[in-house]
C-alpha cells in the first residue's frame, strides 16, 4: 500500500495529480486552491446535505489519523 508521500491524488479544487499529501497544503496542490475551497465552505457552495448522524461515521472508528494531522501549525 502506498504511503502519503507516494499517493497521487487529484487536488479537490483544480483537479492536478501529485502527491498531495505529502506536500504542505494536502490535499490541495497549493495554499490557493485551499483558500478557494474555505471560501467555498463559507458562502455555502460546499454544504453537508442534511444533518450528520452517528450511523455516518460507522466503520471509522478505528482509522488512524494522518501525521499531518497530528502537527501543529508551523511545526
Amino acid at each position: 500500500m502506498a504511503n502519503e508521500e507516494t499517493l497521487v491524488v487529484k487536488c479537490p479544487r483544480c483537479g492536478a495529480r501529485g502527491t498531495w499529501f505529502a506536500a504542505k497544503w494536502g490535499p490541495f496542490c497549493s495554499e490557493r486552491c485551499r483558500l478557494i475551497d474555505l471560501g467555498q465552505w463559507f458562502s455555502e457552495e460546499h454544504k453537508i446535505s442534511r444533518p450528520l448522524r452517528p450511523g455516518d461515521f460507522a466503520g471509522f472508528e478505528e482509522l488512524p489519523p494522518g501525521t499531518h494531522l497530528d502537527k501543529a501549525e508551523g511545526e
